[in-house]
């Protein structure tokens, strides 16, 4: 919850996005250390493996799991998971997105897909899978650049390997250029919507019927 005096949008010249290998293992704890338990918990691993994997997962495990896939403090890294957000130096924020094949549990997730006729398999499309902002940082603006920079990650991507994009064991079929880094959001977003809606249309049955005395099932 935001307390205290409402901060002023950030503006471009305070904000700086860099590829996860860029930066520090410490930067990215201190994200993922200062916002929310659930967010802490997950280390970003919920659409990484199926069922009973997330289920029989540790803590430590999956943060380790998240310290690999980011490549921390690697430069010469062939990929990494997501892009980390300084707000005049001070990590801020983070995205995770990747080529959409890299998240085995959207396959089965019904979010994702509803009203999309589509290869689940196609390897051009990417995915971003989550966005965290450090509590001090919220209602500041942070995720719209997250979003820019995710869209742009293939082309920072291409720079690091010299025009186009490096494919290696460690990247296996990680080939894709970015053609929806948001894949599902707006589906996401939707389907929360209606389900809002849903749930106030039955209070307000509920709440007539309790008016006329008759007892809601």
């Amino acid at each position: 919850r935001m307390t205290g005096p409402r901060q002023p949008p950030l503006t471009d010249q305070q904000v700086r996005i860099v590829p996860a290998h860029e930066a520090s293992w410490e930067d990215l704890g201190a994200i993922f250390g200062t916002t929310d338990a659930g967010q802490c918990q997950c280390q970003c691993q919920r659409f990484k493996v199926q069922g009973w994997i997330w289920r029989d997962s540790t803590q430590e495990q999956r943060t380790a799991s998240l310290r690999a896939q980011s490549g921390c403090e690697d430069p010469e890294a062939a990929s990494t998971s997501g892009l980390v957000a300084y707000v005049d130096g001070d990590p801020a924020g983070w995205v995770a997105v990747e080529p959409r094949i890299a998240y085995p549990k959207l396959r089965t997730t019904r979010v994702p897909w509803t009203g999309r006729s589509e290869d689940k398999d196609d390897e051009n499309v990417w995915a971003a899978t989550c966005f965290v902002v450090r509590k001090k940082y919220r209602g500041r603006g942070l995720t719209y650049p997250l979003a820019r920079a995710a869209v742009d990650h293939r082309h920072l991507a291409e720079r690091r390997n010299g025009g186009r994009p490096r494919v290696t064991a460690r990247e296996g079929r990680r080939r894709a250029r970015v053609s929806d880094a948001v894949s599902g959001l707006r589906a996401a977003r939707a389907a929360a919507d209606r389900d809002g809606a849903r749930n106030l249309r039955r209070r307000q049955r509920r709440r007539r019927r309790a008016a006329h005395g008759v007892r809601a099932p």
